[in-house]
């Protein structure tokens, strides 16, 4: 599967650097869900608790780490690429990455899936019970206030009272957060309760939320900070909470669909966030707000299921 999520951004980007209009572009880009869905965290966490079990929560917060170091260094490069050249040549070059280095290292290094491994077991139909439930509905939750955040945080940090370069360099500090709230649960929150790394995700948000709308322009940033340190541990929520209440049994199938609601309301969150933004920045930081307090009263009796 990671193999083939390879090959589809790989794909997808070079349809973006050759497309010769508009609409092909934008097929290019919609392409691009195709790798994303495939081959982002849930492949990878699928990966390591097949290769580790259920001791596979510091391998599962390594990797996390790693992805968001990804992205940090992401747009820089590509900013330096598209400055030197253009965005097509930007585009060809991360085509080239995942063709020339993360496809073979895919097939180097990760074991081969052996079909004989299936049991009956594995056939029947997982069951949607009360966790399963509640855990769909905090990660849908996390993932559409995420969303928004992303398509909208420099407008909103303008609305605090933010200038323009002043609300882009606070964005920046929404991955740099991520990457530190990563960090410290692969240094100290290891040891910690799942549904505790949890918690404090769903509270990061608010807390910074409310430290701005107080704030104004002063604390402004402090919603970024609180945004990415959410998002960081969230991140490693999303694996480690799945494994900790249902076990490694079936862990990608089962994990696949915690996160099928979570897709539909990240393709609704940026629409739906943008009029609460027209209402006032205040609307918008206290709806926020709510789904993560909502998303934090959901994680209330998950506990690991008799397996």
């Amino acid at each position: 599967m990671l193999a083939w999520a390879h090959l589809a951004f790989a794909a997808a980007l070079l349809t973006m650097a050759l497309s010769p209009s508009a609409m092909a572009l934008m097929a290019g880009v919609a392409a691009l869900g195709v790798g994303m869905s495939i081959g982002l965290y849930g492949t990878a966490f699928a990966i390591l608790v097949e290769l580790h079990g259920a001791a596979a929560r510091r391998s599962i917060t390594a990797v996390s780490l790693i992805g968001a170091l990804g992205g940090g260094l992401g747009w820089p490069i590509s900013r330096m690429i598209v400055e030197a050249r253009d965005w097509r040549v930007a585009c060809a070059v991360w085509a080239l990455v995942h063709l020339a280095l993360c496809l073979p290292l895919t097939l180097a290094v990760l074991q081969r899936w052996r079909a004989a491994t299936r049991t009956t077991a594995a056939l029947e139909p997982i069951r949607w019970d009360r966790r399963m439930v509640q855990i769909a509905a905090v990660f849908a939750g996390g993932w559409m206030v995420s969303t928004a955040m992303g398509a909208h945080l420099p407008r909103l940090l303008g609305q605090l009272g933010l200038g323009t370069g002043q609300a882009a360099w606070a964005a920046g500090l929404m991955a740099v957060s991520a990457i530190a709230a990563r960090l410290f649960d692969l240094m100290i929150l290891h040891r910690s309760h799942p549904v505790a790394t949890v918690r404090l995700a769903c509270l990061f948000h608010p807390l910074g939320a409310g430290l701005a709308a107080w704030g104004g322009a002063r604390l402004a940033p402090l919603l970024a900070v609180g945004q990415g340190a959410g998002n960081g541990l969230l991140s490693v929520a999303s694996g480690i909470l799945p494994l900790h209440v249902f076990g490694p049994e079936r862990y990608a199938a089962r994990q696949a669909l915690l996160l099928t609601p979570a897709r539909y309301l990240q393709a609704l969150a940026p629409a739906a966030y943008a009029f609460a933004l027209d209402a006032s920045p205040q609307v918008a930081l206290a709806a926020s707000s709510l789904v993560c307090l909502a998303m934090c009263a959901l994680t209330i009796g998950l506990g690991p299921s008799d397996r």
